[in-house]
């Protein structure tokens, strides 16, 4: 269904844009993104628009529903949630309608947006564009609702947070959009969080690739599967804001395109959401990592680094990383259920710890990145306890106490606040 086949980009295109929470967060914002859309259709441009729910929406409709369930049921809950950007899509639609453009607002079941069954965190299956066809030939722009779908039985199904994204990049996939622009509140990619470092720059592109490294190792711009669905389906990205009338944003692509920055380093990525766990005195035999983390995994718990030291006296130490949120269920499963069944003598761990990364494509034909980043944090006097590497990225744990300096130190030393 989401064969990707290339059109030819002439002055004349189909474009799929989303605009997430905060660019629709009032009546005022969606009659601003109203106006925007009316600027695309003057040009000849064929729309089709994904919303989120109005900024704080959801949290409002989780917490409803958490006064009733503690544990909401998640059928129901993906039936509740959904209704937030049901009310954001017939708003739009009325506001276009106000500037004299046919719209039309469709959920995500009457477009029907097929997905599996894992409420709350659902994965798209397929997309029946035959209604958004015929409605584009028409001369609407369809607004279709973000973050929701609908199973083989019916049932409402939501993409988990972030899901927006995704549902944009799926819809520009299955109709062969020109390009996907994803509008939000900043006006493109950084090669770090502006806040923490007021010189980091925007960048004009940046690769599939790296954009993926850089989303899984904390940058919140896009949700990491919108990345990956995009990347698969070689489907454009753009991200730019939706407050700033001028600007081309970003443009995620991919590493034979023309035009591409030549840079070493890209981006500097990190992630306070961390923690980190040790266990001593593991007995080390074939087998012994898939006992502690087998259990960690059926509980649903994502580990991220792992290392395991060199067997002394026939025992080992085993420490890995896992979301911060995740520490202390990881901390009762390893006590309760693993230790008195492997005989390891303790579990000990912390969650003060933050991850630090360089991404870049260009790692790939340059030596010496590694030891340039360990001399830089050396000589700032902050220790790494884990590392981890693959051909585009390389990423150290270090005490959350000296991230925002890490990230600081490195921009610099990678000379990413020079414009190319």
């Amino acid at each position: 269904m989401f064969q990707f086949q290339a059109r030819s980009v002439n002055s004349v295109a189909l474009f799929v844009q989303k605009y997430g929470g905060t660019s629709v967060g009032s009546t005022e914002r969606i009659k601003n993104v109203a106006r925007r859309i009316a600027k695309f259709c003057a040009q000849g441009h064929e729309l089709v628009v994904v919303v989120s729910a109005m900024s704080g929406e959801t949290n409002r409709l989780i917490a409803l529903a958490k006064e009733i369930q503690s544990n909401p049921d998640p059928r129901e809950l993906d039936v509740m949630v959904s209704t937030g950007e049901q009310v954001t899509i017939a708003l739009l639609a009325m506001a276009l309608m106000e500037l004299n453009i046919r719209a039309k607002s469709y959920t995500g079941a009457q477009v029907r947006i097929l997905t599996n069954n894992a409420h709350t965190k659902a994965r798209i299956l397929k997309i029946d564009e035959d209604r958004i066809r015929a409605d584009l030939k028409a001369g609407y722009v369809v607004v279709v609702a973000g973050f929701q779908g609908i199973d083989e039985a019916n049932n409402i199904t939501t993409l988990g947070r972030g899901g927006s994204d995704t549902t944009g990049v799926a819809l520009a996939a299955a109709l062969k959009a020109d390009e996907c622009q994803i509008y939000t509140d900043v006006n493109g990619i950084y090669t770090t969080d502006p806040r923490i470092v007021p010189e980091a720059r925007r960048l004009k592109t940046i690769t599939f690739e790296e954009m993926l490294e850089m989303a899984s190792l904390g940058s919140k711009v896009l949700q990491i599967r919108s990345v990956e669905f995009a990347g698969k389906y070689r489907v454009k990205l753009r991200v730019l804001s939706s407050f700033e009338e001028e600007g081309d944003g970003t443009l995620i692509t991919f590493e034979d395109d023309d035009n591409m920055e030549q840079a070493v380093i890209s981006g500097i990525a990190f992630n306070r959401d961390e923690a980190k766990i040790t266990i001593l005195g593991v007995p080390d035999h074939p087998g012994i990592a898939y006992q502690i983390l087998g259990p960690v995994a059926d509980a649903n718990i994502d580990v991220d680094m792992i290392i395991q030291n060199v067997s002394h006296d026939g025992t080992t130490d085993f420490s890995f990383t896992v979301n911060r949120g995740e520490f202390i269920n990881t901390m009762n499963i390893l006590r309760d259920k693993i230790l008195p069944h492997i005989g390891a003598r303790d579990v000990i761990g912390g969650d003060k710890i933050a991850k630090v990364s360089v991404v870049g494509v260009g790692m790939r034909s340059h030596a010496g990145i590694a030891s340039k980043m360990f001399r830089v944090l050396a000589e700032e006097g902050i220790n790494i306890q884990m590392i981890t590497t693959s051909e585009i990225k390389i990423s150290v744990v270090v005490d959350e106490k000296y991230m925002e300096l890490a990230v600081r130190v490195l921009h610099k030393a990678f000379d990413l606040d020079q414009t190319l």
